[in-house]
């Protein structure tokens, strides 16, 4: 029967039983145990007297059991207090008359209180035994659980796998890091052999060592083995296998201890790949590493790199360094050396050394390790050889001396090139003007002389006459693009605000009948050339009233932004814009994005203010959209960017 369908006797009489058996008389206090065994004594004797006769038999047999429940109560001096109160009440109180005593026969009283005395030590002396046996039972059961709970903790708790299982393999008891290990449930590993997760190349030694094990060979064995996780990949773990035995020597079962090392070995594994790669770019760069006791002014190489430079020894003192040095380069790297070992300079120098008679170059760094008085106490360093790196510079040096000679003898060839291009453009020029002048002079003679000519020829004379205008046009055109491409610029402090703002008035006198509504932020400073700034402004500000003519309300802004961390100044016009997709046209020289019929102009001044924003190492660039008008950004670099070749 449970304990859930004990009758409500038994529990009493189980509750009763487990408190007398586990009742400490030492809880309570002597005064509270000493009262309660007077309590019990009188009790008892009042009992005694209303239930028999005081003359009756038997007197000592009441107050003895009052003498037990006070040493059950409060041990055994509780008891001895009890029971010579006992004495005491039936041999003076218990007959009248009171105070005298009970017996007449002095020898039967003395033999009487001696043997119920006898009597009470045994009795209270067992019960009080009784209670320190059972105390020290009790503290040796509270002791052998927690050790056995301490046991069953560190089994299920453990950082480590751990398991128990039959000789053949079955499992008696699995830890939850066992089962996590191997990412199976408890109930699904207790279910499994070890067999069913061990990596099958690992299978055939784990069963030979087992083997060998149950055959008396080996009392453990330890050894690195892969397990299949219940996701399919693979863990690594280190198994420490015992094997227990009955106190007959028999085997009885096996202990094992799994710890994983997955990790470890995944970083075994990419430490064997770096030094294998570490080895393949030491082999392909001629490099060697090394590391040097700087007390002991010791230096060796490692993993057989000095091979790679040539050197002769794997380990070398400061005097076989010394040696194998340069003669006119040993002072300065001693030198080196010292500083970097105290701290005041990093060591990374390029030295010479010989080796079989040649000369060498060898570039040496390193890093120093320092105590906590910062102490140089290690040194860890590559040296590489760039021998064929200092050849090569040298050669690039004796190039470039022979080049600069020939870029000099180039530059005064390409300035006589471009003064006789010069030269010969104004010559053309001129040369073209005089029959462009005939041409037209003549035409309009005819015009004035031959007042009979149809209507048709008259438009003929007309044709001819503003062709012969454009050419002239074109050719001054190109005469001054040519001459902002080439002239010598001087750098001074240009105010902007100001040359905008007087351009932009002579726009609007030139053209009284158009209201446009312009502004110039002011403060807008620049160093740049004020001839070819004039011209340039004079350009933008010219196209943006010229594309604005078509706008019912037009509007011209001068401003200045700050974007990706330069200056940028701005010319805005809210005019007909232009289309993104042909904007790689913008800057061509007489390229233009609307039918002449729209706009005039002959497609030069954008070409030419680029020529000018790339002398003065700017950059100039321009946003727009069909109707939604034009915005045209350069910006002006210090004197000290050099400008953009045009």
């Amino acid at each position: 029967m449970t304990n859930n369908t004990m009758r409500p006797g038994s529990r009493l009489h189980q509750a009763v039983w487990q408190r007398l058996t586990t009742w400490q008389p030492d809880t309570q206090s002597m005064w509270k145990r000493y009262a309660v065994a007077v309590v019990l004594t009188l009790l008892a004797t009042w009992l005694r007297v209303a239930l028999a006769p005081a003359e009756s038999g038997g007197r000592f047999v009441t107050l003895s059991l009052a003498a037990a429940l006070a040493a059950l109560y409060g041990g055994f001096g509780a008891g001895m207090v009890s029971t010579l109160l006992g004495m005491v009440l039936v041999n003076f109180f218990l007959v009248e008359p009171y105070f005298s005593l009970a017996f007449s026969n002095l020898r039967e009283a003395l033999w009487l209180n001696l043997w119920h005395l006898l009597a009470q030590l045994v009795v209270v002396g067992s019960i009080a035994l009784m209670q320190q046996q059972n105390h020290a039972l009790r503290l040796v059961t509270q002791r052998s659980e927690l050790s056995n709970q301490q046991l069953k903790d560190t089994f299920e708790h453990s950082a480590t796998g751990m398991a128990h299982s039959h000789l053949d393999g079955r499992w008696i008891r699995v830890n939850q890091t066992y089962c996590d290990l191997v990412g199976y449930t408890h109930g699904e590993l207790l279910r499994m052999h070890f067999r069913d997760f061990t990596h099958p190349q690992d299978l055939g030694l784990d069963l030979d060592l087992l083997a060998r094990t149950l055959a008396g060979e080996l009392n453990h064995y330890s050894f690195e083995k892969r397990y299949i996780h219940k996701q399919g990949h693979t863990v690594w773990v280190h198994l420490t296998l015992s094997l227990i035995r009955t106190t007959e020597g028999a085997p009885d079962y096996l202990i094992a201890v799994v710890q994983d090392i997955s990790t470890r070995k995944f970083t075994e594994t990419a430490l064997r790949t770096s030094e294998m790669l570490l080895r393949q770019a030491q082999t392909m760069a001629g490099m060697a590493t090394w590391q040097a006791d700087v007390a002991r002014n010791h230096f060796t190489t490692l993993s057989g790199s000095h091979t790679l430079l040539g050197l002769p020894f794997a380990e070398f003192s400061n005097g076989d360094l010394m040696a194998l040095t340069h003669p006119d380069d040993q002072a300065r790297m001693l030198e080196n050396w010292t500083s970097a070992v105290q701290g005041q300079s990093a060591y990374d120098h390029e030295y010479r050394v010989v080796l079989n008679g040649s000369v060498r170059w060898f570039s040496v760094q390193a890093e120093f390790e320092r105590d906590a008085q910062g102490r140089a106490v290690r040194a860890l360093g590559v040296t590489h050889d760039v021998t064929e790196h200092k050849r090569a510079q040298r050669e690039i040096q004796q190039l470039n001396a022979s080049l600069e000679q020939r870029i000099q003898a180039r530059t005064q060839a390409l300035k006589s090139a471009y003064d006789e291009l010069e030269i010969y453009s104004y010559a053309v020029a001129h040369d073209l003007r005089s029959p462009l002048r005939i041409i037209n002079g003549y035409a309009q003679a005819l015009q004035e002389d031959a007042p009979t000519l149809d209507a048709s020829s008259r438009q003929h004379l007309q044709r001819i006459m503003a062709a012969s205008t454009k050419m002239g046009a074109l050719i001054d055109g190109l005469l001054r693009l040519s001459k902002y491409a080439r002239s010598a610029m001087q750098r001074q402090p240009v105010d902007l605000s100001t040359m905008a703002t007087r351009l932009l008035d002579e726009l609007a006198h030139e053209q009284p009948e158009r209201q446009v509504q312009w502004s110039v932020e002011p403060h807008l400073q620049a160093q740049a050339d004020p001839v070819l700034m004039e011209a340039l402004l004079q350009n933008l500000l010219h196209n943006a009233w010229k594309y604005t003519g078509h706008t019912a309300q037009p509007q011209i802004r001068v401003l200045a932004r700050e974007r990706d961390g330069q200056h940028h100044f701005c010319v805005s016009d809210n005019g007909a814009g232009f289309d993104m997709a042909r904007a790689d046209k913008l800057f061509q020289p007489f390229q233009r994005l609307h039918m002449p019929h729209e706009f005039g102009g002959l497609g030069i001044g954008l070409a030419t203010a680029l020529r000018i924003v790339k002398r003065h190492g700017g950059e100039l660039q321009g946003h727009s959209a069909p109707g939604e008008g034009a915005t045209f950004c350069f910006t002006l670099p210090p004197e000290a960017s050099p400008p953009a070749t045009v």
